[in-house]
């Protein structure tokens, strides 16, 4: 597979982190073409990240035993037998079961101790899995419903973080006092912080356009979806790649 051989705790992190990345571009941004690629009528397919934040379908290795442990065997053959997003979710649990293996299989050929593979863990165990990207878990867990961008809280009526009462139309309208009393509130800069793009996975940020699907919720960095502020507002409503079913979003 990959030339490239990590050999310290940073260095097998940010392995772990550009597989990741790559395998979550294909469940998320790409997900039309890796729809397509996953012919049930194909043979045995896996699902491969690479450290450049690529991803592959192809079959697995040939040699036994291979140089790295290998994904999952089969993804395409459900393809057509659950619903789509049922899919997506398995393929993501096993994308992460095999993102784990392959960090400690690096750990243990190059010998990390019990202190270093604690930090590895660590380290991963800080990110979301990529199941939590793509089923908006993460998201959920931390009720996150009022990320604007630093182009947009300029109009408000206030200065202050996401989430103050003016909004932009790309953005979530501020909850009811009804829906505060009904236990959604409004999150605090903290848990703004812990917001997850659905396409990269990455944490929310100051400064930076973020934008939300109106169909399933979730929030995205403009950058990863290619929405500019300005073409944001013209947008009724705004449709993820994995809702419109291709391979860039279709905004309507």
């Amino acid at each position: 597979m990959d030339a490239y051989n990590p050999r310290t705790v940073e260095e097998v992190f940010r392995d772990f982190k550009g597989r990741r990345a790559g395998m979550i571009k294909a469940l998320t941004t790409d997900v039309g073409e890796f729809f397509q690629q996953c012919d049930p009528e194909k043979e045995n397919l896996c699902l491969y990240g690479f450290p450049s934040e690529q991803w592959e379908v192809n079959l697995p290795a040939e040699e036994v035993p291979p140089e790295l442990p290998e994904p999952a065997l089969g993804i395409n053959f459900a393809r057509d037998g659950m619903q789509e997003r049922d899919w997506l979710s398995l393929v993501a649990v096993h994308s992460d079961a095999w993102l784990l293996s392959v960090a400690f299989y690096l750990g243990a050929r190059f010998g990390f101790y019990k202190t270093d593979r604690e930090r590895l863990f660590n380290m991963i165990n800080d990110l979301p899995t990529i199941f939590e990207v793509v089923t908006g878990s993460a998201k959920k867990h931390t009720n996150e419903k009022l990320l604007v961008s630093n182009h947009s809280s300029k109009k408000s009526k206030s200065n202050s973080k996401p989430g103050s009462e003016a909004q932009t139309k790309y953005s979530k309208a501020v909850p009811s006092q009804d829906e505060v009393d009904d236990g959604i509130e409004e999150e605090d800069e903290d848990e703004h912080g812990e917001a997850l793009c659905g396409a990269c996975g990455e944490n929310y940020a100051d400064d930076e356009f973020w934008i939300c699907c109106d169909i399933c919720e979730k929030w995205f960095h403009g950058k990863c979806v290619k929405i500019t502020p300005a073409r944001a507002e013209h947008i009724k409503q705004y449709k993820c790649p994995s809702c419109s079913g291709n391979k860039s979003a279709r905004p309507s």
